[in-house]
């Protein structure tokens, strides 16, 4: 979990400056006392410019990021929106939020949305897809994005895992009509919370900038209080503090990337040759952010003693195997949405996605590796998979 790994001087200074040119916190106006320091904004267009996308909104959380999208698509009641069964629960909680229908499409041996299983799914009702790029993995987003066009149907992507990684040389999360983005404390970049939403069309930003604002427009013909609204909306604001974190924070992704590139790469190096372990699949032309090391074994109780031979070593797994009812839609009961739409059966719902889940572990990357974190996960997955090694 990086982010906050190489919290730093950089982000203090990019504070400071707040509080030297007016302490103005607020993203809007009191333009005469804030010293021309408006650092959401400033934020917003670095890191649209990063990503290759023309706009880009930042949002209180990922989650608001995921709502406000759906909102300016229009998504509403009698709409179906199909996302991912391996996802965390904010992805169907926007869905349900916006009052459409979630539905969950299984996944494939990539960890991410089938896009065969995805073909099956969509309906007349169906207004978007959300895919996900699980633990720093691209989806396939050339073939889920020619699906998506062949229907009309707006693509969105949650790169709340993948932001700094891309497919094909382009960011994720400007392969969509939009993208969205977790910037909370375990993430690859982080403002502590937050969010923010990449858009590919100035009407959907225009909208969700509204939306996100209770419907205001900033409209600048009048001052704020007297502002024109076209919509009403929620309070999803980013605040200035946030905003200072995230430009300090942003102008370090692509070392936290490669970081977490390289010492992922160390730990696959020192367990690759043990037998019983296979790579999770990754598809051509990914620059993963490597969020984590994943791999499948025998069975779920395999992957349960790999876990707990690396606790006993003193290190970790990370959402599989112990966590992933968090992540998982077929554990999903305490929404009744979604299960009225499988069938009101959530636990048989998505079988091949739970044949791959069971028999995954994922291993944490960060940018700090301890030195000896390689050979230790050797010794603990050789124990757990009951090989004849001899423990050093």
């Amino acid at each position: 979990m990086p982010g906050y790994e190489v919290m730093g001087p950089e982000e203090l200074a990019e504070i400071q400056d707040i509080f030297a040119r007016g302490a103005i916190l607020f993203r809007h106006g009191f333009d005469a006392l804030r010293g021309d320091c408006y650092k959401v904004r400033e934020f917003e267009q670095a890191f649209a410019k990063a990503m290759g996308s023309p706009h880009a909104l930042a949002v209180s959380s990922g989650t608001a990021a995921l709502r406000v999208g759906l909102a300016a698509l229009g998504v509403g009641a009698g709409d179906e929106v199909i996302t991912q069964s391996f996802t965390f629960v904010a992805t169907v909680e926007a869905i349900i939020e916006s009052r459409a229908t979630p539905v969950c499409a299984e996944i494939d041996a990539t960890l991410n949305m089938d896009p065969e299983d995805l073909k099956r799914r969509i309906t007349p009702r169906t207004k978007a897809v959300i895919v996900v790029h699980m633990l720093g993995t691209p989806s396939h987003l050339p073939e889920i994005k020619a699906i998506c066009d062949a229907h009309g149907i707006a693509l969105i992507e949650d790169a709340a895992w993948g932001c700094g990684g891309s497919l094909n040389g382009r960011a994720l999360g400007s392969w969509g009509r939009l993208g969205t983005f977790s910037f909370d404390f375990a993430k690859t970049m982080t403002t502590g919370e937050g969010g923010l939403v990449l858009f590919q069309e100035q009407a959907d930003w225009a909208r969700g900038a509204a939306w996100h604002d209770h419907g205001h427009e900033n409209n600048p013909a009048v001052p704020r209080w007297e502002d024109t609204r076209a919509s009403s909306g929620f309070n999803f604001r980013m605040m200035e503090l946030q905003g200072a974190v995230g430009l300090a924070q942003l102008r370090k992704l692509p070392d936290i990337v490669s970081a977490q590139r390289r010492n992922r790469e160390l730990l696959w190096q020192a367990i690759q040759d043990l037998p019983g372990i296979t790579p999770r699949e990754v598809p051509a032309g990914s620059y993963e952010t490597a969020d984590a090391l994943v791999f499948f074994v025998h069975d779920n109780a395999t992957a349960r003693r790999c876990r707990e031979a690396l606790l006993a070593r003193g290190l970790a797994t990370k959402i599989l195997p112990e966590a992933y009812t968090w992540h998982f839609a077929g554990t999903w009961t305490h929404m009744p949405e979604l299960a009225a739409a499988h069938g009101g059966e959530l636990a048989t719902a998505f079988p091949q996605s739970a044949a791959w889940l069971s028999r995954a572990v994922s291993l944490p990357v960060g940018v700090k590796l301890r030195e000896d974190a390689p050979a230790l996960a050797r010794q603990a997955l050789t124990e757990a998979l009951q090989l004849q090694e001899v423990d050093a």
